[in-house]
């Protein structure tokens, strides 16, 4: 095989070792958009994508000896056309001390690009896998070691040791692809808690039948007369399925060329795709929870946790009485970060007087210590859960400076989605005269709160930017 064959079976290697790499980079980076992942799971991706890294090094390696060593032959065949005849050559220093490049020109020559740019831009193509620039660096180094060998050796033989410091302009920045830092998102704690289900296959509105009046039992008056009787009659609940969508257009060149770059557009769009959607079960329009939720009033100029806990239990027991028989006990308090913390900053000599299961007693609850989106942050001193989602506004009230705290049953707050939103489209032909790639990201879904007029929020100038005195 001869060394042309074996440079271009070197290329092919390092090539399909670099798409099995960037293969690996975009399975960690969509593992980590999952919330139910584990460390192990990231632990074992990580090692999944640098034993392809390194595999990528070890072929970019191969291919750069063997394109060296051509480019070496090359020379040396060059080199020899031109030698003069041995009996000729003065005697003088040993060969290797005054060998010359000779009449070729250099591969970057400092009268054709005195800045250096055309170097520059080889370093960064190399190591994003340019087979011709990995090509013109070698033939380089070989260059840089004939003319000025004696200057890069030491002692003739071995190289100076001289660090990255003392050639910052020539040490190419890496980029961490891999820890990059994606825009925060609040993301979808309620819909979390909501009661799933499956989007019908078919229709842009959904319909649910609500019994509003009911029938009637009473006691008979007396023997052989009419027993109570009342015409049952239902109303029709219709809500719209809407659709989330977001889109991006990326230059090709940022796809091809980049690292990761459509793995973390999309990781992105479905942080948006998640918030959008859980803002838009709290604050939309007429049917969204603060707009469908009955006020419980919370009105002082200086509030406290204290004072704000009877008002929650105020609102729990509105939603059982709206409920009755109905009522799952599946009670939830949804609230802002702000009010979560607030709350745990209270201090105070008096507790419940009434305990309850698993709430340690002289406590205003229990803070179980998870992260923000990951279920439940703890519970209140009656054991209702407390799921805290930074979706919830912060500008309401004459002050533009209150939040809201609401209290549902978590099974009547319903949520329909598809179980493959949100679902992803990859359009080329659409950019294509601009070399553009399309990333749109959308999905289907429907909600309601109102199956039963339920849920409650505490609400006011006691909800107000909190102060954070231990009070």
């Amino acid at each position: 095989m001869t060394l042309a064959e074996l440079i271009a079976q070197a290329r092919t290697a390092l090539d399909t070792a670099i798409a099995n790499r960037r293969t690996e980079q975009d399975a960690l980076v969509a593992l980590r958009s999952d919330e139910n992942l584990t460390e192990e799971q990231v632990r074992a991706q990580i090692e999944r994508r640098d034993a392809a890294d390194a595999e990528v090094t070890r072929r970019q390696q191969a291919l750069i000896e063997l394109e060296a060593e051509q480019a070496r032959e090359e020379e040396l065949a060059a080199l020899q056309a031109r030698t003069t005849p041995a009996a000729q050559v003065p005697r003088g220093p040993a060969y290797d001390q005054v060998a010359r490049v000779g009449q070729e020109e250099r591969t970057y020559r400092p009268d054709q690009d005195r800045r250096g740019a055309a170097f520059e831009r080889d370093v960064a193509s190399a190591f994003l896998g340019d087979y011709a620039a990995q090509g013109r660096l070698a033939r380089h180094m070989q260059e840089e070691h004939v003319e000025r060998g004696d200057q890069l050796r030491g002692d003739g033989q071995q190289q100076r040791a001289a660090g990255t410091g003392a050639f910052a302009g020539l040490v190419v920045p890496q980029y961490l692809t891999d820890m990059y830092a994606p825009a925060a998102a609040a993301k979808r704690p309620f819909a979390d808690v909501c009661r799933p289900h499956q989007m019908p296959a078919q229709g842009m509105v959904v319909n649910l039948s609500r019994v509003t009046t009911e029938s009637d039992v009473d006691v008979q008056a007396s023997e052989n007369t009419a027993v109570a009787e009342q015409d049952m009659d239902d109303t029709l609940l219709s809500f719209n399925v809407q659709t989330a969508a977001g889109q991006q257009t990326l230059s090709r060149q940022a796809v091809e060329r980049g690292a990761g770059v459509e793995a973390v557009v999309l990781d992105d769009l479905f942080r948006r795709y998640a918030t959008n959607l859980d803002g838009k079960l709290l604050n939309q329009a007429t049917t969204g929870l603060t707009n469908v939720a009955n006020a419980v009033a919370y009105t002082d100029a200086s509030p406290t946790a204290a004072e704000l806990y009877p008002k929650v239990i105020e609102g729990l027991s509105n939603v059982e009485a709206a409920l009755l028989d109905l009522a799952s006990g599946d009670n939830v308090a949804v609230m802002h970060s702000r009010r979560w913390y607030w709350m745990q900053n209270a201090m105070g000599s008096t507790w419940p007087l009434i305990t309850q299961p698993g709430i340690v007693a002289q406590t205003l609850g229990a803070n179980y210590a998870e992260a923000y989106g990951r279920g439940v942050r703890g519970v209140l001193p009656n054991g209702t859960p407390v799921i805290v989602d930074n979706n919830i506004a912060t500008n309401l009230g004459a002050g533009t400076n209150e939040d809201e705290v609401y209290l549902v049953d978590r099974q009547e707050c319903h949520l329909w989605e598809d179980p493959d939103a949100p679902m992803y489209i990859r359009a080329e032909q659409a950019k294509a005269a601009s070399l553009g790639v399309l990333m749109v990201v959308y999905g289907y879904f429907a909600y309601t709160h109102q199956r039963y007029a339920h849920a409650q929020k505490v609400a006011g100038t006691g909800l107000v930017t909190p102060t954070f005195t231990g009070a």
